[in-house]
């Protein structure tokens, strides 16, 4: 009897802890308001409820061509549009200098924001896209996609399934084909995204296993730091809730932007192993590289989707760093390095300084 009352009296403390450690998590999520999100992310709302996006990030002009007066680009781009109408465009890059008689990867890219910040014409975004044309070498679609929540999810995943489809056009040559993708192998194509891009580029994935892309192929998807949630905090959230570049108070405004009105963060959206529509099909997906660094907030999350796709049977080979934290790469000569060799070798079929291990040892708990 003491003994069942010791372990009753201990059932009880444990769910007291575990209801007080509940409720500090959404005190501390609470401490923070929808202004003080706004302000960090630099936007407001206009009356007619679009956002006034006020932070002044620079961008970047297209370079369709060399320029005797300045030094020679290694890479060049332009802007292309696809739709007139729904003014959806791509910015199209090829190196300057292409070797005589080889066709080059193509690689269709999805850049970071959240969902709600930035452009392909930003210009981390855009020197990003010329370092990996010239570290591959490779063409490169980067898609400029539908920003929330003028314009909520699924647009972003629309925007980078159509931009595949204009690529499988210009293969085809239907309605003519840019002189530039004469250059890409179109048997040899990648989706990329980083942070929320690499959410739509795995989204988009899933939606193209329903098409016949012949003859694109989708070799692979790369996904550095990608943008996932949930309601229930993973270890890494809870240890990093006030993080310098993703704090959570932001995430979860952000996550109120984007997603479906009336929708939670458990949508198959935000939350890929939560269910829904996709969760069948995964086992379709092409080799995955899965790269995240554990000072990120959200690395959990991509630990978590990679172990689903082993026991899914696909191919993973992953990176995970300690420290760190989101975006290095934008700002850690370094670490882009390690990335840009780490896709490079991927792309080409050279894993040896990657891992393809089975990932059930690696921390990611909730």
């Amino acid at each position: 009897m003491a003994t069942n009352t010791r372990s009753i009296l201990l059932l009880f403390f444990f769910f007291l802890f575990a209801s007080q450690q509940q409720w500090l998590q959404q005190a501390q999520s609470k401490a923070h308001t929808w202004q003080e999100a706004f302000k960090a992310l630099g936007i407001a709302w206009n009356r007619d409820g679009t956002l006034n996006r006020t932070v002044q990030i620079p961008m970047a002009d297209a370079t369709p061509y060399e320029d005797s007066t300045t030094p020679s680009p290694t890479v060049l781009s332009q802007d292309i549009t696809l739709n007139w109408k729904t003014k959806a465009t791509v910015r199209l890059y090829r190196p300057a200098v292409i070797p005589p008689k080889k066709k080059l990867p193509l690689i269709i890219y999805l850049h970071g924001g959240d969902f709600v910040l930035y452009s392909a014409s930003t210009v981390i975004y855009h020197n990003f896209c010329n370092d990996i044309a010239a570290a591959f070498p490779a063409i490169v679609i980067s898609v400029e996609y539908r920003l929330a929540p003028e314009n909520r999810l699924p647009a972003a995943y629309f925007d980078g399934l159509n931009a595949v489809l204009w690529a499988q056009n210009q293969s085809l040559g239907i309605g003519g084909q840019d002189p530039w993708l004469e250059y890409a192998d179109f048997t040899k194509t990648y989706l990329l995204g980083s942070s929320a891009g690499a959410n739509i580029a795995y989204h988009v994935a899933l939606q193209l296993l329903d098409y016949d892309l012949r003859p694109v192929k989708i070799k692979g998807l790369l996904m550095n730091q990608a943008f996932f949630g949930g309601l229930t905090r993973t270890q890494s959230e809870k240890n990093l809730i006030e993080d310098a570049y993703v704090p959570l108070y932001v995430n979860d405004v952000l996550w109120s932007l984007a997603l479906p009105t009336y929708m939670n963060r458990d949508h198959e959206y935000c939350n890929p192993i939560s269910g829904g529509s996709y969760m069948g099909r995964v086992k379709g997906l092409p080799k995955v590289y899965i790269k995240g660094d554990y000072g990120d907030p959200l690395v959990d999350r991509s630990i978590l989707l990679a172990q689903y796709l082993q026991s899914c049977k696909v191919p993973v080979y992953y990176r995970f760093n300690q420290g760190g934290y989101h975006g290095i790469e934008l700002q850690n000569t370094s670490a882009a390095q390690q990335l840009y060799n780490d896709m490079t070798w991927f792309v080409n079929d050279v894993y040896q300084n990657l891992n393809s291990q089975d990932l059930s040892h690696h921390h990611a708990s909730y």
